[in-house]
């Protein structure tokens, strides 16, 4: 199956309290780029979500979105610090003493002091959260190979029509191609002809001079070749499932069939080969054009 650079998953996993939701985006890239943004305190768990998550991409830059909700209330805790409590007394009672004041200092406003409670949070419980997160990862994978699949197969369809147009060019070039030969020859005899007043055309010489011609215009191992590439290209995009990913093999296997594309229009002296071989360029930069799009 042939998967497109482009897809969107999404998932949405709550076990108890706690609420973990990825989401996954992508487009066309040469390589696999992973840009994740994820709370802080996930930072331990990069590596596995790395892991986790290319076992449905191969290629693309795809920005992954991690975010996670605690509902409980014992995820968040008060802390009393009991020792800046002392040093605050210390210091305190000692102003009493310097500016012969009462020492009026209570409970109420002793505990507004700075650091003297703090909020802190509750350490996670990594193999629970792991767990939780996990699944929400593999969930929104699946989800995002699918929507890739899904545009994978209309790139198919639209790439192996775009092949069959070109074999189309290729079968018509490889019938007219001798035509041409035929063509000139009978052009050249008549010209001949003309110049000689109806003298006798001296055969040998003619052959040698449309031999010269026909191995000039001779495009043979280009039809050749591009007819295998085209084959191969379709080969490709009909398998799909490769691991390093189709879309770096099937651009190879365009840049090939641009060259002979080119050699054809570069050799060519007739009209109609010249318009089949623009229209194999033309499908050409197009099938190229759509493997950008592909994983």
């Amino acid at each position: 199956m042939v998967s497109s650079m482009t897809g969107f998953g999404r998932s949405e996993i709550t076990e108890g309290q706690k609420k973990v939701i990825v989401e996954l985006k992508s487009v066309n890239n040469r390589y696999l780029d992973l840009n994740i943004k994820m709370p802080k305190k996930f930072n331990a768990f990069e590596a596995n979500i790395r892991s986790e998550l290319k076992k449905y991409m191969k290629r693309g830059k795809v920005d992954v979105f991690i975010s996670y909700e605690d509902f409980s209330e014992s995820d968040k805790k008060i802390m009393y610090n009991k020792a800046i409590a002392e040093e605050y007394m210390v210091y305190l009672r000692q102003m009493a003493v310097d500016f012969g004041l009462d020492n009026d200092i209570r409970i109420s406003s002793l505990s507004k002091f700075p650091e003297v409670f703090t909020m802190e949070e509750e350490e996670l419980d990594e193999d629970e959260i792991w767990s939780i997160l996990s699944k929400a990862l593999n969930a929104a994978g699946e989800q995002f190979a699918a929507a890739r699949a899904r545009e994978g197969a209309f790139l198919q369809k639209d790439l192996l029509d775009k092949l069959d147009e070109m074999l189309g060019d290729v079968e018509f070039i490889t019938e007219r191609s001798p035509k041409i030969i035929d063509e000139y020859k009978a052009k050249l005899h008549e010209k001949i002809k003309d110049l000689l007043e109806d003298k006798q055309v001296d055969e040998g010489r003619l052959l040698m001079e449309v031999t010269l011609y026909a191995d000039k215009i001779c495009v043979d191992e280009e039809l050749v070749r591009l007819r295998s590439h085209v084959q191969a290209t379709r080969q490709t995009i009909e398998k799909g499932d490769d691991k390093d990913g189709i879309g770096r093999k099937l651009d190879f296997l365009a840049q090939e069939m641009n060259r002979e594309a080119n050699t054809i229009l570069s050799k060519s002296t007739d009209l109609e080969i010249s318009d089949r071989g623009i229209s194999l360029k033309t499908s050409i930069e197009k099938i190229r054009e759509q493997i950008q799009n592909l994983e």
